[in-house]
């Protein structure tokens, strides 16, 4: 290869439909502008992704929703945005390389095109055929050339599929160890450092806050009742709406804090944290962070996706530790009284605390060792050649 070839622009196209994807996606980005400056991005992603120098064709939030019933009301907007993208793979000028992160329903048809149209498809955090539909995993071996899997326990699922599919780590510890909390936030709020504080995390979607947001306040009201001087905090990702939260808080006297701090910054000053599942959970293992999880969604996407689902839990917390080391309070059994009957528990029982913290940090080694980001951006590289 000539120091001309070294030095030739590649133009990647990338699709991440949801907040976690544009955390994944900022830190890929800036991975490669270390490692292969020669990459240029664009594509689907929020703030974080831009921020990496990604330029946004449109806002992730476009797509992000989740349930059934809530995607059905967005579909009108999410056929145009595909139909832009198709036009940018199947354009005068193409892009060298395709990455999808996570989102499967849209991106597997997005990959479809590209590898009609002869565009190299790599697939950075593949869907969970693991946990539902696994009979996917032939179709993505179809449509993808590369598959960079986040999970210990993935590449097996395609070792007969003919599909180049390898463990590139966990990103998140990558994150973590950029964003390693310094424990000063509680100062900052003027928090007393023997004062107990209870995390309220909503998560970053909208149509997901619509199903959970009463049921996170009556918990914290029932909280504050038995134990008055408990303080909350709640951290407030970029897609919601602070002053939704705000107001809604604001009617209960509770003791809260609303904040838009590093998450984990936010969970090292947190005694206990009530969570919606997803990768939020992993983010709070690797602080060590006491935890609960919910998971509310409409009834008629819960019904159908009880139908579909193979997995024994919601939260990643307990499916990559491979039991319940966390619990979880799913659709009808997120009551207030009981999970603030664990809240207290978490908050009060030593050896539960204790108990928990160690199986949090099994965790933690089982995701593997960092370098994820820049693995994939190798990858990315090699395929845009």
């Amino acid at each position: 290869m000539s120091p001309t070839d070294t030095v030739k622009k590649r133009k990647i196209l990338i699709v991440a439909g949801e907040a976690s994807g544009d955390l994944h996606g900022n830190h890929l980005i800036r991975a490669a502008a270390e490692h292969h400056p020669q990459l240029v991005f664009c594509g689907v992603g929020g703030d974080k992704m831009r921020t990496a120098g990604c330029r946004i064709l449109f806002p992730s939030d476009e797509l992000s929703v989740m349930g059934i019933v809530e995607v059905v009301r967005r579909l009108p907007t999410i056929f145009r945005r595909f139909r832009q993208l198709k036009r940018a793979l199947l354009g005068d000028e193409p892009p060298d390389l395709l990455i999808l992160i996570d989102f499967p329903d849209f991106n597997l048809r997005l990959a479809k095109v590209a590898k009609a149209a002869g565009i190299p498809v790599l697939y950075y955090i593949s869907p969970k055929v693991w946990a539902w539909r696994r009979g996917r995993a032939k179709v993505i071996a179809k449509r993808v050339d590369r598959l960079a899997l986040i999970f210990p326990f993935e590449p097996q699922i395609y070792t007969s599929l003919g599909v180049k599919a390898e463990y590139v780590g966990n990103p998140l510890l990558d994150e973590f160890i950029q964003n390693q909390p310094q424990g000063l936030l509680r100062n900052r709020l003027g928090i007393e450092a023997g004062e107990q504080v209870v995390g309220i995390f909503p998560g970053s979607r909208t149509s997901e806050l619509e199903h959970i947001l009463e049921t996170l306040v009556e918990t914290a009201e029932l909280l504050h009742h038995e134990k008055p001087d408990v303080k909350f905090l709640l951290p407030v990702a970029p897609s919601l709406s602070r002053a939704l939260l705000e107001q809604r808080f604001s009617e209960t006297g509770l003791s809260i804090f609303i904040v838009e701090e590093n998450i984990y910054e936010v969970a090292a000053a947190c005694n206990a944290v009530l969570t919606v599942s997803g990768t939020v959970t992993l983010q709070l293992a690797l602080v060590g962070t006491p935890m609960a999880i919910l998971y509310k969604v409409a009834p008629l996407s819960y019904a159908i996706g009880k139908r579909l689902i193979k997995i024994e839990y919601a939260g990643l917390t307990n499916i990559v530790a491979g039991r319940g080391i966390v619990q979880e309070f799913i659709q009808d059994a997120a009551q207030p009284a009981a999970m603030c009957r664990e809240m207290r528990r978490l908050l009060d029982d030593q050896d539960y605390i204790e108990t928990m913290r160690k199986d949090l940090e099994e965790v933690r080694q089982l995701l593997g060792k960092p370098g994820c980001s820049v693995r994939v951006a190798e990858i990315a590289a090699e395929m845009s050649a």
